[in-house]
């Protein structure tokens, strides 16, 4: 952390290295804006890194992406020689800045003659993870904010087996940037000369049609009806795998928003690319409605996350959450697995701890394990990879509440075009049987429970949100709730002290998961809240799951549980 914000400000207000552009930045700059920019260095988590782009050691710029990449290449070169031939692959979603970025991580690493091997154009991120094992490279990068405002980009590392980096190796990476004293004077080399050494190549169609080979082994059933579908990119990268995948399996009544069909980095015609939010399937519901489409499908710009909209019985488009999704995919994916005898007996389902349990009684009922994870798809890949060294599992599905799915583990992280067309294979699988999307949710429901869940964030930026955030955490750890809205808190989950703790007895098991900053409540009637910080982005997130007998029973039990501890946090903020 820099001692002295203001004499960094001033060391790249006058440093020759920074461009005109980045200094007239500087200069608009007012004194918060400075302090924030300037009071530390943009933290390098787990699988890399997320801010805002401009000047800054707390930005994204050309040079926190050089020291980042220094970091990297050093921590390849204690790999020794065979790493640095296996080179790195670099993808980019369609952000602002993105391309450069990618070529200036190139431009880092050939300094070390490390190979570098870059998407010719935007690819989605579980693209990436897939040309990481298609070409057996010794890592990967992609650009990309997922589905952050305009203004952010981000910076995600990722291993050989195609997951995001473990916390180990992500730790000697930050061990070699800590050791960078000046990230303005990094030396990097040119365009032209990594080209002539054969250290850059650029990617194109052959890893787009491995993937697309790949994807054709997730499907079981061709269509056996006329499925009408509306599809959104959200001005991502999503739209030609999405459409190509749809065509393989068989759907040919695709309709894609054309106002967010081409990439935009501004995002222009949504207030957010994030299929979780409700209002990004504005355009997506009105061509709904124009051709009156069975299914509408949503991706964020890195494509990793799917969202997806139905009709319900009044004949409006429902927005299901990623639980619902999840579990729609998961039961069709056992079932009919099952009814063809392919389901074998030591299979496995992986989900998060925030995750509905609507997936483990689906599980449940097909023999399936259920194995539940830290938050983060890297959790669940690194599972995989576990389990296939050890063969006493086989993977089926994986899943987390935040739209993210995978099916077929040739990615090891979340699928949306891997999500996207099994969804389209799961609708006609309903419609051929006369029946809808809704209706099907609707069987899982009256089947294995009417469980609901929703989600609440607060977003607290700069210096002081971060302090906040801590706040509120604290304070649930040292001052837990005995009772949420006239219902006992059972026990309480502490991930940071990996400890469950019941109320009534007072025992306290042991959390065989990585340490994290979680707290998850139970209740007496079965409901569940928690608490989690995003790694991502300056937000603290508030979880919520109840089970009820009707749907509008679940849904009043989840509106009053989420009402009571909103209460609770808002008498914090306001007490801080």
């Amino acid at each position: 952390m820099n001692v002295n914000w203001n004499d960094t400000y001033d060391k790249w207000l006058m440093s020759e290295s920074i461009s005109e552009e980045l200094k007239s930045q500087l200069r608009s700059m007012n004194e918060a804006e400075k302090e924030d920019a300037f009071y530390k260095s943009l933290e390098f988590g787990t699988g890399g890194m997320r801010g805002e782009i401009g000047p800054g050691t707390n930005r994204l710029n050309i040079y926190t992406i050089r020291k980042a990449t220094t970091g990297l290449a050093r921590y390849i070169e204690t790999q020794g020689e065979n790493a640095k031939q296996q080179g790195v692959v670099v993808a980019y979603d369609s952000r602002h800045k993105s391309p450069e970025f990618a070529l200036e991580v190139a431009k880092t690493l050939g300094e070390y003659g490390i190979k570098t091997y870059v998407f010719e154009e935007p690819r989605p991120t579980p693209e990436l993870s897939f040309a990481v094992r298609y070409l057996q490279a010794f890592a990967g990068i992609v650009i990309t904010a997922s589905h952050n405002p305009p203004e952010y980009n981000g910076y995600k590392v990722y291993g050989k087996d195609g997951a995001q980096l473990p916390p180990a190796a992500a730790n000697h990476i930050v061990s070699y940037m800590d050791a960078i004293e000046d990230e303005l004077v990094l030396p990097v080399k040119y365009e032209k000369e990594l080209l002539e050494k054969s250290l850059l190549s650029y990617l194109g169609e052959e890893v787009d049609s491995a993937y697309l080979k790949e994807l054709k082994t997730i499907q079981i059933n061709r269509p056996e009806t006329e499925l009408k579908i509306v599809y959104t990119p959200l001005h991502g990268t999503g739209n030609k795998p999405v459409t190509a995948g749809l065509k393989a399996f068989g759907f040919d009544h695709v309709t894609v928003v054309k106002e967010q069909q081409l990439p935009d980095p501004n995002f222009s015609t949504v207030s957010s690319p994030n299929p979780e939010e409700h209002s990004a399937f504005g355009l997506a519901i009105q061509y709904g409605k124009e051709i009156d489409a069975d299914l509408l499908m949503a991706t964020d710009p890195d494509a990793d996350r799917l969202g997806i909209a139905v009709k319900n019985h009044e004949g409006e488009y429902l927005v299901l959450t990623g639980n619902q999704t999840g579990a729609l995919l998961l039961h069709y994916l056992l079932s009919q697995k099952e009814k063809t005898g392919k389901l074998p007996e030591n299979s496995v389902m992986l989900k998060t701890i925030v995750t509905s349990d609507f997936g483990r009684a689906i599980a449940d009922d097909f023999k399936v394990k259920t194995v539940n994870t830290l938050t983060g798809f890297k959790f669940i890949a690194e599972k995989i990879h576990e389990y296939n060294q050890a063969g006493n599992h086989t993977f089926q599905f994986g899943y987390e509440e935040s739209y993210g799915y995978l099916i077929g583990d040739f990615v090891r992280d979340k699928d949306a075009v891997q999500a996207a067309i099994m969804s389209a294979e799961v609708a006609a699988h309903y419609k051929a049987q006369g029946k809808s999307l809704y209706d099907g949710l609707l069987e899982l429901f009256e089947a294995y429970g009417y469980y609901k869940e929703s989600l609440q964030s607060i977003t607290l930026k700069g210096k002081q949100g971060i302090e906040q955030i801590q706040h509120i955490l604290a304070s649930f750890r040292s001052h837990p709730p005995k009772e949420i809205a006239g219902i006992k808190v059972e026990a309480i989950e502490d991930y940071q002290t990996s400890e469950k703790t019941s109320i009534e007895t007072n025992t306290v098991e042991s959390i065989t998961l990585p340490k994290s900053n979680v707290l998850k409540f139970y209740l007496a009637d079965g409901s569940w809240f928690a608490i989690r910080p995003s790694g991502t982005e300056p937000k603290v997130k508030f979880y919520f799951g109840v089970t009820g007998e009707s749907l509008k029973e679940s849904e009043e039990k989840n509106q009053l549980l989420q009402e009571k501890v909103m209460e609770l946090v808002d008498d914090l903020l306001t007490v801080k």
